[in-house]
């Protein structure tokens, strides 16, 4: 029967670098062997326990979790009975590393020394190759350099790991932050004429992703709908049921369904995907009819956008009429109310955490919405518009909390510029819309994070 593979430790037994050592030596005849206990004991002031097993069966057993690392002869043969799933046949300069590559599969984890003859400095190294921390030669096993190689084996297997441990963690993460570039929405608004910026920040440290989320999309009639909603809380969980949610909310949009109906439907996906009763999730949705004059605004227990018409102060639309969160109530409505936009005007829609900010001495109020329409009304007075007019206002709303945000904050842009669109000959170019200030196509565009 194969050697059972022991159960191996989470952390190596490195971490015992200053204190005793355990060496496990695997030799067909350890009696031979000329290093004493006491020798290594009185070595280096580091006391080494020796245990010493006559083939991989007996080794496979005292292989427990003490030991900090093992001293292999390479010269012990392999037989039938050691071999496990990881050994193939092996032949030519494999065949004489077959006990090494037995122990490096059998612990993993484990600091290994390779024992071999004076003469074989070519095996030596190969050892190293394969896996081995380092290699010692028979002439020259005393008791000094056997300290001295079994600490600095141990280090090397403990920074191996590390590193190891390192680089799995960077790819992961890359893998991650890929993954969650590709669920940000891409605006499709090719052929409506209007402009959009957008800025986006999680919460959540070292993460591309929050709770908070948004999308724009154009339907084949001309309706521009747009949408911008927040699950409750700042974890993984509560950003996957906001991807979950904008994804559910393009396709059911795309359809042909929107107000009511769209919103009683994206509560039924709610309820399905969350992980807790209690999780709800707020929605303010938006369909700007062809003409861009008017919209329809549905509003789920969010704060209401912020309308800015040409010439005139940004004011908040009317929200008295707004239906509860998502996931509250089992049979809740939401009205749609009729908005006229006029001929030239900025939409903007937000998430709580552009008006959750601290500000004030000592931080004890909140910007609050009356704020952020104040601080909006300050930069149109000072020219700014889409890109730069969002940028600035996240930007203020950090410094006046003093430092970054902790919720997520969304925020998009929508304008419509009748001067811009009559030099289009009517329409935006159905390929590339360009936004209001970079020129950058729309149809391509990422949100900046």
């Amino acid at each position: 029967m194969p050697v059972p593979v022991p159960q191996q430790r989470s952390v190596p037994a490195a971490e015992t670098s200053h204190g005793d050592l355990t060496l496990l030596v695997i030799e067909d005849d350890p009696a031979g062997t000329t290093i004493t206990v006491p020798e290594l004991s009185a070595a280096a002031g580091t006391r080494v326990r020796i245990r010493t097993a006559r083939n991989f069966t007996e080794a496979a057993r005292l292989l427990t979790d003490d030991v900090d690392c093992i001293l292999l002869d390479l010269a012990l043969p392999v037989t039938g009975s050691d071999s496990g799933p990881g050994d193939g046949p092996v032949s030519g300069r494999a065949d004489e590393l077959a006990a090494l590559t037995h122990v490096l599969r059998i612990a993993p984890l484990h600091a290994v020394l390779a024992l071999t003859a004076e003469d074989d400095t070519e095996l030596a190294a190969e050892a190293v190759r394969v896996g081995a921390q380092d290699y010692l030669f028979r002439g020259e096993l005393d008791a000094r350099v056997l300290s001295r190689a079994i600490r600095y084996a141990v280090e090397r297997k403990r920074a191996d790991i590390a590193q190891h441990q390192l680089t799995e963690s960077r790819l992961r993460a890359q893998e991650n932050a890929r993954l969650e570039r590709g669920l940000l929405p891409t605006p499709l608004l090719d052929g409506s004429g209007l402009s959009f910026a957008a800025r986006y920040r999680p919460g959540r440290s070292r993460a591309l992703l929050g709770g908070d989320f948004y999308d724009v999309v154009r339907t084949p009639d001309g309706t521009v709908h747009a949408m911008i909603g927040d699950v409750c809380g700042h974890g993984p969980d509560e950003a996957a049921l906001g991807v979950e949610l904008r994804i559910a909310w393009r396709a059911l949009t795309l359809a042909g369904l929107c107000g009511d109906e769209l919103l009683s439907t994206l509560q039924q996906v709610l309820e399905h995907e969350r992980q807790s009763e209690e999780i709800f999730a707020t929605l303010c949705t938006v369909d700007i009819a062809p003409d861009g004059r008017r919209a329809g605004l549905c509003l789920a227990g969010h704060p209401a956008p912020l309308l800015a018409r040409h010439g005139r102060p940004a004011r908040l639309l009317p929200y008295e009429d707004g239906g509860p969160a998502l996931g509250l109530l089992p049979r809740a409505r939401w009205p749609r109310r009729q908005v006229e936009l006029g001929g030239a005007w900025s939409l903007m829609m937000y998430t709580d955490g552009l008006i959750e900010g601290r500000v004030g001495t000592g931080g004890s109020e909140r910007l609050g919405q009356d704020g952020m329409v104040a601080m909006v009304n300050g930069r149109l007075e000072q020219g700014l518009a889409g890109e730069e007019l969002l940028e600035a206002a996240v930007a203020e709303v950090r410094e006046l909390n003093g430092g970054e945000l902790t919720d997520d904050v969304a925020v998009l842009l929508l304008g419509r510029d009748p001067e811009r669109i009559r030099r289009w000959g009517g329409s935006a170019p159905r390929s590339h819309p360009a936004s209001s200030v970079t020129g950058r196509p729309l149809g391509v565009q990422r949100p900046p994070l």
